[in-house]
């Protein structure tokens, strides 16, 4: 499972900056500056990754047991600008092992 989360993790992360390259940068530059350059070029490469992210999500939820809401929820996080990157800490905390604490008790007096 920490394979399937890695991937989600990194693939969270590149579909959230580029989200906000598209929402931040290329959606004013399209409608305030009539340039529709960077959602042109952009926008294809978000649709590819948004598609990646969500065979990542769907695998990290297969095999963490998560119900069909969380993975939806999940899933719908690539959609939202910043979401992503919160969602991506959520399922870090609530699925990455905590280590382990080896160290003997101390004897009571």
């Amino acid at each position: 499972m920490q394979g399937a989360l890695t991937r989600y993790r990194i693939i969270a992360w590149i579909v959230g900056v580029v989200l906000i390259v598209l929402v931040l940068v290329g959606m004013p530059l399209k409608y305030l500056g009539d340039n529709d350059t960077v959602v042109a070029a952009v926008g294809p490469i978000h649709g590819f990754l948004y598609m990646i992210y969500l065979v990542a999500a769907f695998d990290l939820s297969r095999r963490a047991g998560w119900p069909l809401g969380r993975m939806l929820l999940v899933m719908l996080a690539g959609t939202i600008p910043f979401f992503s990157f919160w969602a991506e800490r959520v399922v870090t905390r609530k699925w990455t092992p905590r280590p382990v604490d080896n160290t003997p008790a101390m004897a009571e007096k």
